[in-house]
């Protein structure tokens, strides 16, 4: 696939980012966040693109919706840790995918990857921010988060999958 094609498609997905975290909000109660099905794109970013596009994408695309949100403070966290569950998830993708008979489960397994970052990375940074206490207190939220974004992309995928430039993408990795 031509260079100029991946580097569109890297930029949908980070643009879709961006969307689907802004698109749908569920407020947390007394946590000030939302719930939202951007994880969802984060971790099809690392299953369809490279690991650095794909960290690229899911980074910067999630931490525009934070910067755009008002959440300035999240900017630098968000695209370290939406980034890094791109990358991972892409590698796990990889490395699953060819042990696995069925490649939504290598998805689902890519899935516990952002649940287990986005709890242990946010936990880890608000402890700095707002005490440990608090801290603590958002992990119920970011599990949530991160599993609604497992089921989401395990739906998605079979679609996206369908689409024979994805097909094309996913094979070229």
């Amino acid at each position: 696939m031509r260079q100029t094609k991946k580097m569109v498609i890297a930029a949908l997905f980070a643009a879709l980012a961006c969307v689907a975290t802004m698109a749908i909000r569920i407020p947390t109660p007394g946590t000030g966040g939302y719930i939202h099905p951007g994880d969802a794109v984060v971790i099809l970013c690392g299953i369809f693109l490279n690991p650095g596009a794909a960290f690229l994408a899911a980074g910067m695309g999630s931490a525009m919706a934070d910067l755009l949100g008002g959440y300035f403070l999240y900017v630098p966290i968000t695209f370290v840790i939406k980034g890094l569950v791109a990358f991972l998830a892409g590698h796990a993708f990889r490395r699953l995918s060819g042990h696995l008979k069925n490649r939504t489960a290598a998805v689902a397994i890519c899935g516990l990857i952002d649940v287990a970052l986005v709890a242990g990375g946010y936990c880890f940074c608000e402890s700095f921010i707002y005490g440990t206490a608090a801290a603590l207190a958002s992990v119920p939220a970011n599990l949530i988060q991160g599993a609604s974004g497992l089921v989401i992309s395990t739906a998605l995928f079979p679609l996206l999958a369908a689409v024979p430039d994805m097909k094309r993408m996913m094979a070229a990795r």
